[in-house]
């Protein structure tokens, strides 16, 4: 099981290949995870939202997983996996099923749609921790409809079982307020665009969906700010500007796919509804990119 001091580096939230005809694709799957971890990734991720957690089957999600184990158990690399959902119980069920799987932990979203209150939401996260799985909460409001409080971050974060959370609230505002209150377990910048500021100020490394693309890119800005080199770091970010600008430029992971099928780490784009495939425009502009 993942421990806090080990969530830190260069986590890869995976997407999750599909042929043609919209079935898995665990042969594509293997060797893209092998080759992240070979370039430098600390960790990955099965069913975020990179990966089409909300049309992924419980019984894909134990493939995807049972899949990322094999290559990275014997790498010592830890496998977590998305179980939140904007049903407590069913969060529940999400997150044991992923601790008997195998997983390292679960990344477990801020309730979406109903738009709980503030101690709702810590509730819900007190009984996702109760599974025994190490819980990294997920903080990313232009998603869940709800903005978490400060003090709601740091109660959940004060709570047994939380060992961290990905940060996606569209700035640096909440990871600074972390920083000034002494906040001890890390954050994760989830928001690509805001890595090398959110390192800056204290976060332990990112959540990256832009990481699947140049993964040892990414895993040099974080170790050459690790090592107090604050110029190369920032350089090193800068030159990855355009990729990340790209990547989201229409709804993820429709770019992103494109990219790795287009760059042979997957066999085929394919994107499940209501995500739709790239325009042609990005296409040109993710090709001129290459």
């Amino acid at each position: 099981m993942l421990k806090e001091q080990d969530l830190r580096g260069i986590y890869v939230p995976v997407v999750t290949p599909m042929r043609a005809d919209g079935e898995l694709d665990l042969a594509s799957f293997e060797p893209y995870v092998r080759q992240l971890l070979e370039d430098g990734a600390n960790g990955i991720v099965v069913n975020g939202t990179t990966g089409e957690a909300p049309t992924v089957t419980l019984e894909e999600m134990a493939a995807l997983t049972a899949a990322a184990r094999s290559v990275c158990q014997p790498a010592n690399k830890p496998v977590v996996v998305g179980t939140g959902t904007n049903d407590t119980a069913s969060t529940v069920r999400k997150t044991a099923f992923a601790g008997e799987l195998g997983a390292d932990a679960a990344l477990v979203v801020v309730p979406y749609y109903s738009r709980p209150s503030q101690e709702g939401i810590i509730e819900h996260y007190r009984q996702a921790a109760g599974t025994g799985l190490p819980v990294i909460a997920y903080e990313i409001p232009a998603r869940t409809g709800v903005r978490l409080a400060p003090d709601t971050v740091k109660a959940i974060l004060d709570l047994d079982g939380v060992i961290g959370i990905k940060d996606s609230s569209g700035g640096i505002e909440l990871m600074l307020e972390l920083a000034r209150s002494g906040n001890h377990k890390p954050v994760l910048c989830g928001e690509d665009i805001y890595f090398h500021a959110m390192l800056c100020s204290g976060a332990a490394g990112g959540m990256l969906a832009s990481a699947n693309v140049r993964t040892s890119s990414f895993v040099e800005v974080y170790e050459q700010l690790m090592q107090d080199r604050l110029a190369a770091s920032r350089q090193s970010f800068l030159t990855l500007l355009p990729l990340i600008r790209l990547l989201f430029q229409e709804p993820n992971p429709a770019p992103l796919k494109w990219l790795l099928a287009r760059q042979g780490s997957i066999a085929s784009d394919h994107i499940r509804m209501p995500l739709t495939p790239v325009s042609e425009e990005l296409q040109q502009q993710l090709s001129s990119w290459l």
